[in-house]
């Protein structure tokens, strides 16, 4: 019998010039003395920020230190053979207070050769939305280098942008070199690739305390950016009750989700990899072993590849969000 179990972390919280208060006041997470909170991240291998367990006998280890130790039984042959112990994905809550900036993500091939890095493709769940909430997610007509070149530099760049309005439940994948923003009054789950890089294209002429502008990455962007116009933006599905409901699939994560009112099992047995989830609503315990690991509405559990079979049991259901790498 494997000593690993299902696991949590200690959260890493991140004040940011746009962050606000929804982390506190509706997913109940203390950040202290920060004046703002913009990014909690739940769930990380990035280097500067490695995730340590919260409770059971592995409390303070490191996410890095377990990979180390347990290798596959973490994480998955298949995963454990391509990643190594570096632990593929990072999952974060964000509380957009005021609009992000518009940025762009490199794919694995430019990150690789510029930053030694992996590139960044993401998924958000729409939490929560205040009334007339938008989102920025690629273009809003065919582009081109030139033609976005010549919206940036001549102000003009909102307009050549795709701007959804956006309600709680709202899903959207953004593969690396999708332009795109969160806007004002968006609390968001986000799943994606073990990376930090952003290029940042349009700050909105913002300033921090001391009266600077943020460091633009115009000229790293450019290469980065997919420049082709698609048809639609937002990822479509069906919401389901009692029932697992995919959404999102590509080489770096699938994530469904599950909206159950009663209690329910899990059979993990036919996956090569291990399981996160991402409370977005809800509370409910995981039991496995004999053991129970509550779990409540922004917090994130981390299920080895070990644990096969759970029970997930809830009183006043659940909405989770179920992520692995096929």
């Amino acid at each position: 019998m494997s000593a690993l179990y299902p696991l949590k972390f200690k959260t890493i919280y991140k004040d940011k010039i746009w962050g606000g208060q929804k982390i506190k006041t509706y997913l109940h997470k203390d950040y202290g003395d920060l004046p703002n909170c913009g990014e909690t991240w739940e769930l990380s291998g990035v280097k500067s920020d490695v995730s340590v367990v919260n409770g059971g006998v592995l409390d303070g280890e490191s996410l890095a230190d377990l990979l180390e130790q347990y290798k596959d039984e973490l994480v998955g042959k298949k995963v454990y053979d391509h990643f190594g112990n570096i632990f593929p994905l990072l999952i974060k809550f964000i509380d957009a207070n005021d609009d992000l900036s518009v940025q762009v993500h490199p794919d694995d091939k430019l990150a690789r050769e510029r930053h030694n890095s992996f590139g960044k493709t993401e998924m958000w769940y729409v939490i929560e939305a205040d009334s007339g909430s938008t989102l920025i997610a690629g273009f809003n007509q065919e582009m081109t280098e030139q033609k976005y070149v010549d919206a940036l530099n001549s102000g003009h760049i909102m307009d050549i942008l795709n701007k959804e309005d956006v309600a709680a439940g709202d899903v959207f994948f953004l593969p690396a070199g999708r332009v795109h923003t969160i806007g004002k009054g968006l609390l968001i789950a986000e799943i994606q690739q073990t990376s930090d890089i952003t290029y940042r294209i349009y700050d909105f002429d913002r300033v921090d305390d001391k009266g600077n502008k943020r460091e633009l990455h115009t000229q790293e962007a450019l290469a980065a950016i997919d420049y082709k116009h698609y048809p639609e933006y937002k990822t479509i599905y069906q919401p389901q009750k009692d029932e697992t409901v995919h959404l999102v699939t590509c080489p770096y994560f699938t994530t469904n989700i599950l909206d159950f009112n009663k209690s329910t099992a899990k059979d993990y047995s036919a996956l090569d990899s291990f399981v996160v989830h991402v409370c977005v609503e809800g509370a409910y315990n995981v039991t496995y072993n004999g053991q129970t690991y509550p779990v409540k509405m922004g917090e994130c559990i981390l299920l080895p590849k070990s644990i096969d079979k759970i029970e997930l049991e809830t009183t006043g259901g659940f909405k989770i969000l179920e992520s692995y790498i096929e």
